[in-house]
């Protein structure tokens, strides 16, 4: 992670953070195996809400490990191309979301979300990014699960497919009140706000 550490009050909830999953040459560009094609569409979105949330953001990137193990054996196994090291172009976070000074969370897992993504974000999570149907989805779970008030914004995430993406947001929306379905427009109204 880079940049300056959190406000103690931004922790204790007075303010929202923004965490992009995944924005990723491997996930957004098209001709990858693990293509999101809703990518594209989303970009504008997500850049936008990243200059909206300021210093409130982590941008999130899902690497392969350096040896699976587990489960993981045979996922790699149908997976192959992805068994690269971490600094392999195609783990590259997509041009129009430039590191800049926004905290960068490296996982080898779909989830994001662990003690460190907790202490940095504290308890108001706002999601956007790829895919709604693995990556957001198993984060907003995990985030959900420990307590985090955690909003997806639907027109900010990408899945698979359209249909995955909607079962994704349907499967999320059964949580209310954890989880809430919502869009970029409510957000960034709230963040704008006095």
């Amino acid at each position: 992670m880079s940049g300056a550490a959190p406000v103690a009050g931004d922790r204790a909830g007075g303010h929202p953070w923004l965490v992009v999953i995944d924005m990723q040459r491997v996930f957004g560009e098209a001709g990858s195996p693990w293509f999101a094609p809703g990518s594209p569409a989303i970009e504008p979105t997500v850049a936008r809400l990243v200059e909206a949330f300021g210093d409130r953001v982590a941008l999130t990137r899902f690497v392969a490990p350096d040896e699976p193990v587990g489960a993981w054996v045979p996922y790699y196994a149908q997976w192959s191309f992805a068994l690269v090291p971490p600094t392999d172009a195609i783990w590259d976070l997509l041009p129009s979301l430039p590191a800049g000074d926004h905290r960068i969370v490296t996982r080898t897992t779909f989830s994001k979300w662990d003690a460190e993504l907790a202490s940095l974000v504290g308890h108001d999570l706002v999601l956007a990014g790829v895919s709604t149907d693995c990556c957001v989805l198993s984060t907003a779970l995990a985030a959900a699960d420990a307590g985090v008030r955690v909003r997806v914004l639907a027109d900010a995430c990408a899945g698979v497919s359209e249909a995955d993406h909607e079962r994704a947001l349907a499967a999320m929306a059964l949580y209310a009140p954890l989880i809430e379905i919502t869009s970029s427009d409510a957000v960034l109204a709230e963040v704008a706000g006095p």
